[in-house]
Order: structure tokens, then sequence, then C-alpha cells
């Protein structure tokens, strides 16, 4: 128990009296208007807990006190790995107060300010923790009103997030309107003003505190309360990269969403911002170097290999020509310049076999590779040349347009036979179009090594792993797989469960490399079009939200079929496994099996179900969008 002196809190002194016997008081680990925390030793089970105490002259409403019991044992319910357990909620004499688990930590808010922004790694990650703690008290009917970085708690051992305080905002000032009350610079624009809050309320807090996590700062600060919250209702949104956060684009543009003045603007819920969040975030550290080699030289012709074998090429037809004349050497130059880049593809394909990858393993690896040069380009001024390439676009099509309706006009309207001289003018404009777009291409790399990777996935790259394999080269057993998607991880696993099966159980189950491939391939093209859609959404945010919502809709559907189409692998990958243990007959799984390919056919349906969907698609590239 807390000694008493001159310098003891009344609050402490009193609230131990009261609570003699069940609770001692060890200190106080701070203080809000909303209450006040102590760390105490619940003595029957010897257990540090965090005890929050309404101020005493806030209990005395009778009002507050109600709706403080009763969302704080609504809170009670809560059980979730990111939410602070919340024990007893109770009251005694004066004191309403709850009992929750001890945190031995800091709040986000401690950290940041100790030690600056969170790198963009750790910050999304505690980010995603705290939207699956908000997506599962929402799913439970409970708002928390009051999310700020001094909610948020770092565990010390773990590091992972843990949101507390859940019902303590009903407890407000007596008289004033529930809704009202929260941190200034963390309301959203609907609570600043009064009226009726939801989770989208908690997502523009948490968008404010995702601010705070990677700049240092709330986004909008003031003198006085009202002068923030005048703020919130009327005041712009700021921008991430103009307050000097170092965060991809896609990370800013989802913050930028939640913090939108409408709560129709934010994401839907937030379980779909931990989705786009997490989907958003870089993932080049999770491919292995050995990946992250073959995109930047071997898969791209770089270190001169190309030149080395046309050099070898040209060589070999000279001395033909020599010996046999020039006929023989342009036949043998053209062959062997030909065959030159597609054997060096293969030698390329036969190192990675080697060092445990496959073809299949690229399309991360590129992509991610293509994810860091897009940011890079955007960093170096990639902004101002996408604006220039959309006006050159404008110049390339308006002079073949005019020329051709000039040239059309002079021979078959004899009135317009004079705009003839001016034909070559539109044509000269439509040239000068294309050779100003093509330089600004080759100032775009990460559009090069978009092309490498096509060239990869399509019947080139097949076949180059294919001649390797050929010539003896067989994948290593490969140590870590984390930087292959889920639906290509299970989908391998089922292959090799597959091949290993006895001759006769492949014959009767012969459709099934065909249905792995179909899956795969699936959940290949909906994984891209996922993000392909995002970006879509993310450049259309100013675009009205009731033009915006089929577009929400479709995407939330990929989303739902991509999960389909990876639950269909593991259970296959789990049949096969059965199979191998006698634990299941082939009979049994056929019925599964043509689940699967209706699935698959769905799947098709959905992707090729295009029209108003790819016309959205076609707005200007999402990192062509200037900051306001």
């Amino acid at each position: 128990m807390a000694r008493s002196g001159s310098n003891v809190d009344p609050v402490l002194l009193e609230f131990q009296l009261a609570v003699a016997g069940r609770f001692s008081i060890e200190r106080e680990l701070g203080r809000g208007g909303m209450g006040i925390v102590y760390l105490a030793r619940e003595v029957q089970l010897d257990r540090l807990v965090a005890i929050k105490v309404l101020p005493p002259e806030r209990a005395y409403d009778d009002e507050r006190r109600t709706a403080f019991l009763r969302e704080a044992r609504m809170a009670a319910r809560l059980s979730h790995p990111h939410i602070v357990q919340i024990f007893t909620v109770d009251e005694v004499e004066q004191f309403v107060f709850y009992t929750m688990a001890y945190v031995d930590g800091e709040t986000v808010g401690d950290r940041v300010r100790a030690r600056g922004p969170l790198p963009v790694s750790e910050g999304s990650r505690l980010l995603r923790e705290v939207a699956w703690a908000l997506g599962h008290a929402h799913a439970n009917g409970l708002v928390h009103r009051d999310v700020k970085p001094e909610n948020i708690l770092i565990e010390r051992g773990s590091g992972r997030a843990l949101v507390t305080d859940f019902g303590i905002a009903a407890a407000g000032e007596p008289g004033e309107d529930t809704a009202v009350v929260g941190t200034p610079e963390y309301m959203s624009p609907e609570q600043t003003m009064g009226k009726p809050v939801d989770a989208r309320s908690d997502l523009y807090a948490l968008g404010a505190t995702a601010f705070f996590v990677f700049t240092g700062r709330p986004p909008f600060q003031g003198n006085r309360p009202v002068d923030v919250l005048a703020q919130q209702v009327a005041s712009p949104v700021p921008v991430l990269s103009a307050a000097g956060a170092a965060v991809p684009r896609r990370v800013a543009s989802l913050i930028e969403t939640c913090l939108a003045k409408e709560p129709e603007s934010r994401p839907t819920n937030a379980s779909v911002f931990a989705e786009r969040l997490e989907g958003a975030v870089e993932v080049r550290r999770d491919v292995p170097p050995a990946l992250r080699a073959f995109v930047k030289r071997e898969g791209r012709f770089g270190g001169g290999t190309i030149a080395l074998a046309a050099y070898g090429g040209l060589s070999a037809s000279m001395a033909l020509g020599y010996l046999a004349g020039p006929v023989i050497a342009l036949l043998t130059a053209g062959t062997l310049l030909g065959l030159a880049p597609f054997s060096v593809m293969a030698t390329a394909a036969r190192g990675l076999l080697r060092s445990g990858f496959d073809r299949r393993d690229l399309a991360t690896a590129f992509q991610s590779e293509v994810a860091t040069l897009r940011e890079e380009h955007l960093a170096t001024g990639g902004t101002d040349e996408e604006r220039s390439d959309r006006r050159l676009r404008v110049v390339t099509y308006g002079g073949l347009g005019a020329s051709l309706a000039m040239g059309l006009g002079a021979n078959f309207v004899p009135s317009l036979a004079g705009l003839a001289p001016f034909v070559p003018v539109g044509v000269s404009l439509a040239v000068l179009g294309l050779a100003g777009r093509a330089i600004l291409r080759s100032r775009r790399p990460h559009l090069g090594v978009e092309t490498w990777r096509k060239i990869w996935a399509g019947s080139v790259g097949k076949a180059a792993f294919a001649v390797a394999r050929f010539f003896g080269a067989k994948p290593m057993q490969q140590i870590s797989t984390t930087h292959r998607p889920t639906e290509l991880a299970i989908g391998m696993a089922a292959e090799e469960l597959y091949a290993s099966l006895p001759a006769a159980t492949r014959a009767s189950l012969r459709d099934v490399p065909g249905l792995l491939a179909k899956l795969q391939r699936d959940a290949g093209e909906l994984r891209e079009r996922l993000a392909a859609t995002d970006r879509a959404l993310e450049v259309g945010a100013s675009v009205p939200v009731a033009e915006r919502a089929p577009f929400e809709t479709h995407r939330d559907e990929l989303a739902k079929r991509l999960r389909d189409v990876t639950a269909v692998l593991e259970s296959t990958r789990l049949n096969l496994l059965r199979l191998h243990a006698g634990a299941m007959e082939v009979q049994s799984v056929t019925g599964h099996f043509d689940d699967a390919s209706r699935l698959s056919d769905e799947v098709r349906r959905l992707l090729e179900a295009r029209g108003e969907v790819e016309r959205f698609l076609r707005f200007p590239a999402a990192e062509s969008r200037t900051p306001a």
C-alpha cells in the first residue's frame, strides 16, 4: 500500500482505503481527463493489475456513472490478443473503476516522442494490430471513441500493440453529449460536431494516429482545443509527404483516405484497413538475395552477358565467312544472334534452379523490384515526368487525328483541298510526341522491369527453364519460402504430394495437376487485379462516393474470391496428404476436386467481367497523382 504523507494524492489514499484487502496500490501510472490509472497488486490472486478509476467528481453524476459501467462491462467481454483484457468492473463507495491486465511497456506516444517517427515496417505492423483489435470491438458492437497514441501500448517483451481504454469515453463531462468527448487532435469531424459516431469515426482516429506514428505529430495542431476542432471539420487533409514522412505512396494514400471528412469516403471497416495496409507495405525484405540478384542482373541481361554472347556469335560468323563464304556467314550470324538471348536466359534459369528456386518464384521478386524502382522514380521527379507523358500523349494522338482528318478532308471535300499541305505538320507532331514519350519511358526503369516480368512469365521464360532442366539443372532443397505468396507455396506443396503418390493413384487423379495450375493462376490474377483496383481507387479518391461504390464492391469480391481459392488449394493439399497417409479413399476426394473446378470457373467469369471496371482502372497511374 502507498505510504501516506503530505505529498500523497488524496484520491489515491481514499481509493486505497475503499479497496483495502482486495488491491494494494503501488503507484500512479498516469492520468488524463477521463480517469486515473494505478498500478496495483490483486491480493487474492497475487498478480499485478492496472486499475482505471473514474474521477469522483464525474462518478457523482448518475448518468455518467451508469454509462461508464455499461460500456466498461461491454469492453470486458472483448477477448483479443491486441486488446488489454479487462478483468473486473466495479463500484465501491464513491469510486467507479475497472481492473485490467498490466502491460509492461510504453505507449505509442511515448515511443515516438522519445525516438522519433517509426520505420514503415514497424509502424505498419503496429497499425495493423490496432486495426485488428478495433475490428473485433466493432464486430461486438463497441466503438472506442478515443483512439490515440496514448491509448495504444507496446509490450516490452513481444513488441505487440495492445489497445486500451475501451468504453472510458462514455464518461464525459456531466451535461455533455457523449459523442463530443475525446481528444481534439484525434477526433473525427462528426464526433467534433456532436453527431452520432460509429466504427468509421474510430478509423478517422486511427488515420490521425498513423499520421503521428510516421511524422511525429498529429495532422492538426493548435494553441487551443477549439482551434484544433475547427481544423478537424474544415481544414484539408494534410499530405504525409509534405509533412516529411518517408512512407510508400500506397500507405500514405490509405492513411489520407482514413482522414476523409465524410465517413462514407473512409474504408468500410477496420479489417479492410488492415488488409489494405498489409498489401501496401513493401515486401522486398522478404525476397531472398538470390532472387533479388536475378531480377537486377541475370533476369534482365545485366552484367554484359548479352554483349559477350553477341561478340561470340559475330566472331564465329566472321570465321565461317572466311572459310565458307559470305552466305554461310550471314546465316550463321543470324542464327547465333537469334539464339544468343535465349541461351543467356536458359543459363540464367539454370543458375536460379540450382539456387533452389523456380520460374514461379520470379513473380513476387519482379513485383518487389518494380515497386522499389517506382518509389525511387517518384522521389526523383517522377511525378513531373508523368504529367509530361500525358501531355505528349495528347500531342501524339492529336497530331495523328488532325493529319488523318485533314488528309481525308483534302481528298474527299473539294473545299478543304487547301488543308493538304498541313498534313505533314500533324504527322510531325505525332512523331515528336512518340519520340518524347520514348525518351521519358527510358527514364522510368520500372516499366522495363515490368516487361521482363512478362517475358519470364510467358512462353519464352517457360521454355528457358525447360531447357535448363533438360540439361540437368535440378532445383535444390529450398531453405526459405517466406517470399512466396500463400497460394503459390500451398500449390507447390500439393504438386509435390501428388508427384509422390503411387502411379495407379496418380492415374485416377490425372486432372489434379491441371486443377492445381488453374487455381494458382486464378489466385495470381486475382492478386494482380486486386492490387490494380486498390491503386485505381487510391487515384480516384476524389471521385464521388456513389460512383466509387461499385468498384469498392468489385474490390471486396476480388478479395473474397482470393480467400476462397487459397482455401480450396489448402483443402486439396490436405486431401492429398490424407491419401498419402491412407486416411482417405480416392473416390472420396473427387467431389472436392469437382467443387474446386467450379470455383475456378466462377473466378474466370469474375476476372473476365471487365466493362465498367476496366474503364475505372484506366484512371492515370496512381504514381502520377500530385500532392495537394
